[in-house]
This record gives structure tokens, sequence and C-alpha cells, in this order.
């Protein structure tokens, strides 16, 4: 499904870079995971990524990813510190912020928090972390090693889009009463009603008498007496109740539950709380009005030192995964190296069959010259052979003729005899 959403980006000074992304129809998203439109700092280009349904957790989770990693060139690193926030949209100051830094590199390119937000909370309709099913994300990102300015407080205590509106106002309005620029600090100083718009008058503020101070003082104490809100008992132990209640959290959950809003009327309405049988000294009022600071500062403190103990599981499961591969390499290594030493001998072997077979093809060779070498000596002789062989048939010619010649000669022979002896 196509996904609504609105980005936009904003340099909060030269040092720090903002980044808005509006979420639409958050609740029907189908996908696993969801990435924003990239963005430029200091040369690199990011992108957020979210899970909305979580990264195999019950938790939004959510991460800076460097968008082209994949083509930056071989050992490439950037340091970042980043901050974190989904905004409640109905008080900023409950809204759920995480901080973090670290040095992205391409077997790390992308970091965040896997357990950013429970997704129960997220979706709880008394929260406005989904204002008209709109989630709102915004991302803080320094990459200045020298500077430690982002924090929660900076996150959610300071509303950018305001701040930015009365700069531009302030700006204008000194452009306006200028006529020669300058790059002196100029100081905008609203007239008197008794004034007009163009005079400015300088006074020396009168010593104020003693008298005076005592009084101005005595009816000041007499005003904010008067105007001061009165809380009965019940409502104090509903107050004290929530002030339990919130102790009994931890202080990691305590810094993303966003109760600190609610935390800081109780705390109020505690302090000046002055029944008859339960009067707190002085000591006991400032302290509490200073809980709730020193509970930020703790739930703070506990926010990082668990961002530091997931970094270091984060460190670990990758050194954990190094060494599973590289055990598992050295193991293939050595099963290599055993098929390397077999593959040598079946060569070995075969070098000494090729060798057996290379005598036989020398013997073979050599008796095939010697065949060659017979039979062209038989052909030789054969082609004497050949011509002795018409020479015999001649003689034999003459032969047969010299044998029929003594036949019929010694055939005259023997009749002559026969003819002697028949006289005798």
């Amino acid at each position: 499904m196509a996904v609504d959403s609105k980005f936009q980006s904003m340099d909060i000074d030269v040092k720090i870079k903002k980044f808005t992304w509006r979420i639409q129809n958050f609740s029907s998203l189908e996908v696993k995971k969801l990435y924003s439109e990239v963005f430029t700092v200091d040369g690199y280009k990011w992108r957020i990524l979210i899970f909305p349904k979580g990264n195999h957790v019950d938790h939004l989770s959510i991460y800076l990813d460097v968008a082209d990693s994949a083509t930056l060139p071989y050992g490439w690193s950037k340091y970042a510190q980043v901050g974190f926030g989904v905004i409640d949209q109905f008080d900023r100051e409950t809204s759920s912020t995480r901080v973090t830094q670290h040095c992205f590199n391409a077997r790390e390119a992308d970091w965040g928090f896997t357990t950013f937000l429970c997704l129960t909370e997220l979706h709880n309709p008394k929260r406005g972390y989904l204002l008209n099913d709109e989630c709102l994300v915004e991302v803080y990102v320094c990459t200045d090693k020298t500077l430690d300015f982002i924090s929660r407080e900076f996150i959610v205590e300071t509303d950018w889009d305001e701040l930015k509106a009365k700069e531009a106002d302030c700006v204008k309005a000194v452009m306006d009463n200028q006529k020669t620029p300058t790059t002196k600090p100029v100081e905008i100083t609203l007239p008197s009603p008794t004034q007009s718009s163009s005079q400015t008058v300088a006074t020396e503020p009168e010593e104020p008498a003693e008298e005076d101070m005592n009084t101005f003082f005595t009816s000041l104490e007499s005003e904010l007496s008067s105007s001061r809100m009165l809380y009965s008992k019940e409502e104090a132990k509903e107050a004290l109740a929530k002030i339990k209640e919130a102790l009994n959290t931890t202080p990691v959950n305590l810094n993303d539950s966003g109760k600190f809003s609610p935390l800081k009327q109780a705390i109020m309405i505690l302090a000046r709380f002055d029944g008859s049988s339960t009067t707190l000294t002085i000591e006991q009022k400032n302290e509490l009005l200073d809980l709730e600071e020193r509970l930020k500062e703790l739930a703070n403190r506990a926010a990082k030192a668990v961002q530091d103990k997931d970094q270091l599981t984060a460190k670990e499961s990758i050194k954990q995964t190094m060494t599973c591969n590289l055990e598992s390499s050295l193991i293939r290594y050595k099963e290599v190296e055993t098929e390397v030493k077999q593959v040598d001998q079946i060569l070995a072997a075969l070098r000494e069959e090729v060798e057996e077979a290379q005598k036989r093809k020398e013997k073979m060779l050599a008796e095939r010259k010697g065949i060659y070498r017979s039979c062209k000596e038989m052909k030789m002789e054969l082609d004497a052979l050949g011509k002795e062989l018409a020479e015999c048939e001649a003689t034999a010619k003459v032969g047969e003729e010299e044998e029929k010649s003594v036949e019929a000669e010694w055939g005259r022979i023997k009749d002559f005899i026969s003819s002697i002896e028949a006289k005798i």
C-alpha cells in the first residue's frame, strides 16, 4: 500500500540539523519497515528507518541509516550524534526521546533503538503520539565530535519552528529600524505609552528607599497569598499517590512513559498544600519544587546508562557474530587445507601414471620405428627379389627347353643301346 508522509529538514545552526517526518495513516501501515526520504548532512546521505510494528519486539524500532553506504569508498566511516523523538502532539514535554552517538561504517551503516517506544503506549488514544493517525518523528543530527548539544531537554523544551519564526520577526524588526547595516548586536527597546514612536528617552533608575522596599514586598506577599490556589487534603493525597506511582517505576520507564507533565502538577499541589496538621517546612517545600528536575536528571542518567549498556550489548553481539564467523572460516580453512592435500595426492598418483604411460608411449614409438625400418628393408629386398625373379623366369624357360632337349637325346641314346643289344 502507498504510504502518506511529509518530510521537512531544517538547519538549527551550522552544527545541528533537524529533520521532521510526519507519517500519515500510521495505523494502516502493513510494511515491516519504512524509510524516510533521503537528506544530506556533512556531505553524507542519510535516511530514517522505522519498524512500525517493531523489529521482532513489541516496541516501535527507529534507526538512522546511511542511505548510500554500498557506494561509499572502501574503509569509510562517519561520526554522528543523533537525537530521536516521537512527539506527543498533546503535550510536547511528554514526548518519547532517545539520544545516542555512533561511528557509522560499512558494517554498521544504521544505528538507533530497537525498543524505542512500547507499541501499547504508541497507540494509546489518551496520548498524542498518533493524533489523527499521524505519527510525528523528529531526528537531530550533529557530526561535530567536539559538541554534545543534543539531549532530551534540547529536543522537548525547544520548539524550533516557533523559535525560527520569532527570530525572523526580530531580524525583520531590526532591518526596518536600521538605516545602515552594522555587525554590532542590536537591542530593540519598546517605547512606553507616553512616548512617541520616534522618540526614546533614557532615564537613570532612582535608588529605592528601605521603607519602599519593605512596603513593596509586604504587598507582594499579600497578593501572592490571596491569589495562591488552595488544595484539599484529598487532592494532596491523590498527588502523593501519583508521585509514589511514578517512583515505583524504573527511571528509564519514567523517562519513556511521558509522566513528567502530570508529575509536575502533582509536585506543585503537594508543595502548596498547607494543612493544619501537615504543614511542610520551607526546606521540604523547596526540595519538593526541585524534585521534578532531580527526577528528570536521574531519568536521563538512567537512560544514558541503558543506552551505554545497549551499545555494549550491540558491540558484544557484533563481536560474538564476528567470532563465530572467524571460527567457521577457520574450520573451513582446515577443511580446504585437507582437501588440497588430497588433491595433491591424486595429482601425484596421476603424475606417476602419466610418467608410466609416457614410458610406454616412448617404448611403442621406438618399436614403431623398428617396425618401420624392418619393413623398409624387407620392401627393398622384395623389390630386388622381383628383379631377380624376372631373370630366373627367363633362365627357367631356357632350362625347360634344355631339359626337353636332354630328355630327347637321352631317349635316342636308350634307343641306340637297345638296337645294339638286339644285334648281339
